[in-house]
């Protein structure tokens, strides 16, 4: 049996740590970053069409900012699929106002896919493939499924997902129950997870039931559910800020993961850039006209092209020239970029570089 899934991306995020690329006006979904001319919620649309679903099937959450960005780079979204959030309150609220809203046209055996809107997969029919097995999971089983990352590297910059018992395989990929999901690990943590081999990086993707999924936010998030069952969406800016994970999957008993790996990358920084791009030919990834004396490691990014950037001796730097701000930073230090942009928040005179 062929189960349709609605997918819906997640697309109010700010990505503040892609500025001054990234900016309210031009949050991070906004932007093509791999050299193509797709930008990542356009790129994030077109591999959830690929499902096979269409447009009539495909949702996106986001934010009244930039409600109307989203309406210009997906024009042929139905408007009525889409959810525009009158103020941002995190993951668990978006998930809850979908689902409620999926349960209500198609019913509460509707299955539904959340993904970010800013994410990177390199192969997409092992995208497709992981997700016709997700969905059979969800759809057969009282699941919340979790798609989960076959680490490369010990990262400190993500979540961890410990497998338990093998439940069974699905498409041939197989699942298996959670057994717990961790906060970001310092270095050492984070070697001993990918040793044991039990372990996968949460790339924030989840497959389930709309009433399977309700059921368990009204056990362990009535705080969020409740009042969005009896005010709809108008409460939104009295609900808890609460991510999915903390609200739902770190307590409910029905999470499973499979383990996967279709390239993926969640493009959290400059960083991201270099594992995208970055050749064994070339010292820099360069977005940008450069002339470099001495200059190995870096990531070069300039918006206009008719701006030249010049370098001499630098090293493992980030780089980034848009429109009125020159952005210099150390590629160890990038995560820092969110410090700055409250000392900008803060400063009148610089609050429209925001």
């Amino acid at each position: 049996m062929n189960t349709l899934l609605f997918p819906v991306i997640l697309a109010g995020g700010k990505g503040e740590r892609f500025w001054p690329l990234s900016r309210k006006d031009r949050p991070k979904q906004f932007l093509s970053l791999d050299g193509s001319s797709r930008s990542l919620l356009q790129a994030t649309a077109d591999r959830l069409l690929a499902l096979g679903g269409g447009w009539d099937s495909l949702w996106v959450i986001t934010s009244s900012q930039i409600a109307e960005g989203v309406r210009q780079q997906l024009p042929d979204l139905p408007v009525q699929n889409l959810l525009i959030e009158s103020e941002g309150r995190d993951t668990a609220a978006a998930v809850a106002w979908t689902s409620l809203e999926i349960k209500q046209r198609y019913g509460e055996d509707a299955v539904i896919g959340f993904f970010p809107a800013d994410h990177w997969i390199a192969d997409q029919k092992a995208f497709a493939h992981t997700l016709s097995a997700a969905t059979q999971l969800a759809a057969n089983t009282a699941a919340i499924v979790t798609l989960g990352i076959k680490p490369t590297f010990p990262s400190t910059g993500y979540g961890y997902i410990e497998q338990g018992e093998k439940i069974g395989s699905f498409n041939e990929l197989p699942a298996f129950h959670v057994n717990r999901f961790t906060e970001k690990p310092n270095r050492e943590t984070a070697e001993t997870f990918l040793s044991t081999g039990r372990f996968s990086w949460n790339s924030g993707m989840f497959v389930f039931r709309a009433g399977v999924v309700l059921k368990e936010l009204h056990t362990h998030a009535p705080e969020i559910i409740e009042p969005l069952e009896q005010h709809g969406p108008d409460i939104y800016p009295q609900l808890p800020k609460k991510s999915i994970d903390y609200a739902l999957m770190e307590k409910t008993t029905l999470a499973y993961v499979l383990p996967v790996d279709f390239g993926w990358d969640d493009l959290g920084d400059w960083n991201a850039i270099e594992r995208l791009l970055k050749t064994e030919e070339t010292p820099n990834v360069e977005l940008a006209t450069h002339i470099g004396l001495d200059t190995q490691g870096a990531i070069i990014y300039a918006s206009n092209p008719e701006d030249v950037v010049v370098t001499i001796g630098l090293e493992d730097v980030v780089i980034v020239r848009d429109r009125n701000v020159t952005l210099i930073v150390k590629k160890e230090r990038t995560q820092e970029i969110k410090q700055i942009l409250k000392i900008l928040q803060s400063d009148s005179r610089f609050t429209d570089l925001l």
